[in-house]
């Protein structure tokens, strides 16, 4: 399939999205928030990489969110219309840009975003919702919503707040200031930093092989179970591993893999299976 808004790739079991409007700063213009959950559910639902990279072509990652979206994309409410009414319209279309990024965070396989240049908006939506993110030492934060006159809606708050200390996702959020990649690794947001995007690319591209390489069914585990334990209390977390491993612990695959590696060989895994669409998609 063709996009607009990005190139769309897989090898090695390996997916490569790559934003390819660096003329507009990867802006995030309409298509964009069907594109990428479209490709991302497809990808997830038939297993056909085991993980997913994010990466953009130009100097910026992402300026965010397009303003066309707000004129174009149905976020405008007629004048004559009743404020009510057309506030309940506005909350279902937030939700369904709200479910762009939700489906990185409930993809089976981890989704790894490497950022150069700004990463703003829309943009800081976007990572937060990735399993790791990397950057190039130019690149740069902001929650740049708050200094045009609206509060982030479309995931920021309940994932930064999760990912960084509080202190920090208040002064983000309030000031609407610039962080540097050296500030955002230093209060965690970044994984690590390259000092070039061709550098960077090739790191995250390495660290995706590393994961491509592990059994996928304890890869998927393990992105639950960090999800999980992130938004539940430790006992609740325990309880759910113990109940995923009685039911998805694959002897069959530990054994394989001590044999391989006495042998000094790779082990070989199974895929997951593909799932069909549930209803609605």
């Amino acid at each position: 399939m063709n996009y607009s808004c990005f190139e769309l790739t897989v090898a090695n079991h390996v997916a490569h999205i790559r934003l390819n409007r660096p003329e507009k700063a990867n802006s995030m213009i309409p298509a964009f928030w069907t594109e990428l959950p479209t490709a991302v559910t497809a990808l997830s639902r038939e297993a056909s990489a085991r993980v997913i990279v994010i990466s953009a072509e130009g100097r910026h990652f992402s300026s965010g969110m397009d303003i066309s979206v707000f004129t174009d994309g149905g976020l405008d409410t007629p004048a004559d219309t009743n404020r009510s009414i057309g506030a309940e319209a506005f909350r279902h279309h937030c939700m369904a840009l709200q479910d762009a990024f939700t489906c990185l965070e409930e993809a089976r396989m981890p989704v790894l975003v490497a950022v150069q240049g700004a990463a703003v908006g829309g943009a800081m939506d976007l990572i937060t919702a990735c399993d790791c993110r990397y950057a190039t030492k130019d690149a740069f934060f902001s929650i740049h919503e708050t200094a045009i006159g609206m509060t982030a809606d479309v995931g920021t708050y309940p994932r930064l707040v999760k990912l960084i200390p509080e202190g920090w996702a208040r002064q983000m959020s309030y000031t609407a200031e610039r962080i540097s990649a050296e500030k955002a690794c230093t209060i965690g947001l970044l994984n690590e930093i390259y000092d070039s995007a061709e550098e960077m690319l090739e790191a995250v591209m390495n660290i995706a092989q590393q994961i491509a390489a592990n059994s996928p069914l304890a890869v998927t585990g393990a992105k639950r179970m960090v999800n999980y334990a992130r938004d539940h209390s430790t006992a609740d977390g325990l309880d759910y591993i113990a109940t995923w491993n009685a039911s998805m612990l694959d002897g069959d695959a530990i054994r394989q893999t001590f044999a391989a590696q006495a042998k000094g060989e790779r082990p070989q895994y199974n895929d997951l299976l593909s799932v069909k669409k549930t209803a609605g998609e």
